[in-house]
């Protein structure tokens, strides 16, 4: 009787014991600083360097696109990618014309594995669903339910890029005739400015955004989607369950 007793009392200092010692080592564990300039700084440096590389940068290059910003142009535009913004703030026309021909090169790789997923996807869709309608672009932002019941197949969808004269010529044309339509830009980066900057040069007027009878919206792989061809711009409409090309 007495050795259960003891091995009893044994056994629930040895469990007191342990459990200080847990406790002991969670608040060393707790309590212990972050020493700077050992391991998060190391992660930070070799993310760095592992997104110039991606972008074709040098570290350099990198430092100064955070800087860039931090500044004026990440305030209006926060979401641009390193080389645009780098192109905007270039100092010299040898840095703009190196970052221009970094974002052609970007932009090919970009658009070639895109469209080999679309392919794929195409491929997947005839597999899984050739009788159903694949694409559908309705209007986005209308003002009304009245505007929104106008559309229809009857409305077009018009699909522009920056830095195209014929894309603002086309638009202005639409405009003059009274037509609706759903305009979408093609690389806006959903950039809500961009397709706004746009929209100001290519004289299109804010009442009829306001009304809904033009609605302006981000592009989204919609016309890679549709896979018609020729370039941009581009007006369309659907006739039956097709979209074709006017």
């Amino acid at each position: 009787m007495n050795c259960r007793i003891i091995s009893l009392a044994l056994a629930t200092s040895l469990a007191v014991c342990a459990v200080s010692a847990a406790t002991a080592q969670n608040a060393r564990t707790a309590t212990s600083p972050v020493v700077p300039g050992q391991e998060q700084p190391a992660i930070t440096a070799n993310s760095d360097e592992q997104n110039a590389r991606e972008w074709g940068l040098r570290p350099e290059e990198w430092t100064r696109y955070r800087e860039v910003m931090q500044g004026p142009l990440g305030i209006f535009s926060p979401n641009l990618d390193p080389l645009t913004a780098l192109g905007i703030e270039a100092r010299s026309d040898d840095e703009r014309r190196r970052y221009a021909e970094l974002q052609v090169q970007v932009e090919a790789r970009r658009v070639e594995k895109t469209l080999a997923y679309q392919r794929a996807y195409d491929a997947a869709w005839q597999r899984l669903h050739p009788g159903m309608q694949r694409v559908n672009l309705p209007g986005a932002n209308i003002a009304s339910s009245a505007n929104a019941a106008s559309s229809d197949a009857r409305r077009m969808a018009v699909f522009v890029k920056d830095e195209c004269a014929p894309c603002g010529q086309l638009v202005q044309q639409l405009q003059a005739s009274e037509t609706e339509f759903d305009l979408y830009m093609v690389g806006s980066r959903q950039d809500d400015a961009r397709i706004r900057n746009w929209a100001k040069r290519a004289r299109i007027d804010p009442s009829r955004v306001r009304n809904g009878s033009i609605t302006l919206n981000h592009d989204a792989g919609r016309w890679l989607s549709l896979g018609l061809p020729g370039d941009l711009p581009a007006v369309v409409r659907q006739v039956g369950d097709q979209w074709q090309r006017k």
